[in-house]
């Protein structure tokens, strides 16, 4: 059974996770040198937090968020927009055997640090911390 790109109770595998790391740093490259012709996307300053490879390195998700947290939906639709354009340079960059088809993802691991964060700093969890 699978869930999202990666099999339930499965961990990616090291080739998937060195795949991923390759396209995070090549994509986040490419988004700031502003190598695509979007003026709407390279006015906006996006950065790539994790990439995700599919098992068969077919599909490779991006985890993205813009500068601050704003223009999130904006992001969204000039990333997929011009998803055609990014893959070729990332292909362009990279020897892979198939370039993978690239999806974008709003990237939520700082919302849910901030919400840990807020949950901790609440008083009565201070407190039952502080007693354990």
């Amino acid at each position: 059974m699978q869930k999202g790109n990666r099999f339930i109770g499965q961990e990616p595998s090291q080739r998937q996770l060195r795949v991923g790391e390759l396209i995070r740093r090549t994509l986040a490259d490419v988004l700031n040198r502003g190598e695509i012709h979007d003026p709407e996307l390279n006015r906006l300053s996006i950065t790539v937090g994790e990439v995700r490879a599919s098992p068969d390195l077919r599909v490779a998700t991006a985890f993205v968020l813009p500068l601050g947290g704003k223009d999130r939906s904006a992001a969204l639709d000039a990333l997929r927009r011009n998803r055609a354009g990014l893959r070729r340079a990332v292909n362009r960059k990279l020897t892979l055997k198939r370039s993978p088809e690239l999806r974008f993802e709003i990237d939520t691991t700082f919302d849910r640090m901030d919400e840990s964060q807020r949950l901790l700093g609440q008083r009565n969890v201070r407190r039952d911390l502080k007693g354990s």
